[in-house]
């Protein structure tokens, strides 16, 4: 994309790229995500599944997500993707989309200490 991770001019302060990516993919516009420099010579189907495969490794349960022998096959095949749901984590402050699923990242560190 090009973009930093956080604090995109065009964006909020507080959104991240992975929520960006999310908002152009229910918008419809995931393709807007690729570096303008590098529209021309991508091939937008090959670059659409990349983006697609990636939100389908950002699933919140981990049944959900596909094994890296999976990802392999889906990004060297045409074979049909399943639908992904919202990304699980957002890094930083809570987003809007769902403030109510979404951790943190002191938050999940934090868990995984307390958890151990």
């Amino acid at each position: 994309s090009g973009k930093k991770n956080r604090g995109d001019q065009r964006q909020n302060e507080n959104t991240n790229l992975i929520e960006q990516a999310w908002n152009l993919w229910i918008e419809g516009r995931p393709l807007d995500l690729i570096n303008e420099d590098l529209k021309e010579s991508s091939n937008s189907s090959e670059a659409l599944r990349c983006i697609h495969i990636s939100f389908l490794c950002l699933q919140q349960h981990p049944h959900d997500r596909p094994n890296m022998s999976f990802v392999i096959m889906m990004l060297d095949s045409e074979i049909g993707l399943p639908q992904p749901k919202q990304p699980a984590l957002f890094v930083g402050e809570y987003s809007s989309l769902n403030k109510s699923n979404l951790l943190s990242v002191n938050e999940l560190s934090m868990s995984i200490l307390e958890a151990r």
